[in-house]
């Protein structure tokens, strides 16, 4: 089992970013509990049978995507790994599509056939889920390539784990990245075990995977991946820099997930003292209800914020279980196939 002082798990180089406005802390907030509501919904109907196959939940890592988002601008791109439910939710797309895909129904934003790793909507940008790790390094990279040749400024935020930053693929991802100084800002998000492996155990200078671009010319920076306003700020810094021209660039978000891998992962090789000690001291939603408290902000108002996204949730599992399967007409839509 790997145990060490939960205290060692979180500790970002660069100091947390400044405070947001009433608004932004409002809108994070909401953000924030959309996706972890979402996600323990998820977790239950998963539980029910009603989601088959894998489910990778995103709770406790709501801040690093959320402030990303919040970052971003229109038209930039978003593509990542397994663990997406909480990046298809920031980038807007509808509850109810979303939750009808993880139970394979119709209405679904795969049309029930992609389940929980692969749904897009090229509508919000959201180009993937995919199961494969490291992955969506180079998928992101010739989403930025393809920016690059129309010219069109935008950029796409690639984001992946820490256990895929040890993949060939990202590195020769960022070698084209650099070479032709592409769009793409990479995303780390350390939550620090690649499955059920501690990242000190497979990972070399694990501590920093934001230099890994360095051999590159890639400049790097870790963030509290736990604070929305450190992650928003340093994701408006980052993108500035690789929209201005100036290639890629790397984020390494540290953060932490208190659900194991999958749901098919009892977390037996991490302690509950330590889940437990993130939850109670470097939980991102409780950080900013902490700081919208301190702002002035009415609890009440804040209680009606949960009770509304609880609404939101509900209805869309509701929906998700009432919505019929797809015909089976459906195993031959949207199947590339060429003469030989």
């Amino acid at each position: 089992m790997d145990q060490r002082p939960s205290e060692t798990l979180h500790e970002p180089e660069s100091p947390a970013g400044p405070s947001l406005s009433p608004e932004d802390y409002l809108s994070a907030y909401r953000r924030m509990l959309l996706v972890r509501r979402f996600e323990e919904k998820a977790g239950q109907l998963y539980g029910m049978g009603y989601i088959g196959g894998f489910c990778h939940l995103y709770i406790g890592q709501e801040a690093v995507v959320t402030g990303m988002m919040m970052a971003k601008r229109y038209g930039d791109q978003v593509i990542t790994s397994y663990r997406d439910h909480g990046h298809m939710l920031a980038t807007g797309m509808d509850p109810k599509g979303v939750m009808a895909e993880l139970t394979g129904r119709r209405s679904g934003y795969s049309k029930g056939k992609g389940g929980s790793m692969h749904m897009f909507s090229v509508e919000k940008g959201f180009y993937g889920g995919h199961g494969i790790v490291g992955t969506p390094a180079p998928l992101g990279t010739g989403l930025a390539f393809a920016n690059k040749y129309r010219g069109n400024g935008n950029v796409c935020l690639t984001f992946f784990g820490e256990g895929a930053a040890n993949q060939g693929q990202v590195y020769e991802s960022f070698n084209m990245a650099s070479l032709w100084k592409l769009p793409v800002l990479y995303i780390i998000e350390n939550n620090h075990y690649a499955m059920g492996t501690a990242v000190e155990r497979a990972t070399a200078h694990a501590e920093e995977l934001y230099h890994r671009g360095l051999a590159f010319g890639i400049p790097g920076r870790q963030i509290d991946g736990m604070d929305v306003a450190a992650v928003k700020t340093a994701g408006e810094e980052a993108l500035e820099s690789v929209r201005s021209g100036n290639g890629p660039m790397i984020l390494e978000a540290l953060t932490y997930r208190y659900r194991g891998h999958s749901m098919s992962d009892p977390a037996k090789y991490r302690t509950r003292e330590e889940v437990q000690d993130m939850r109670q001291h470097h939980d991102p939603i409780e950080l900013v209800h902490k700081r919208l408290a301190e702002l002035g902000q009415n609890d009440d108002e804040l209680k009606a914020i949960d009770k509304e996204i609880r609404t939101i949730v509900n209805e869309a599992a509701q929906f998700a279980q009432d919505e019929p399967e797809p015909d089976p007409s459906e195993l031959w839509t949207d199947v590339v196939a060429s003469e030989g």
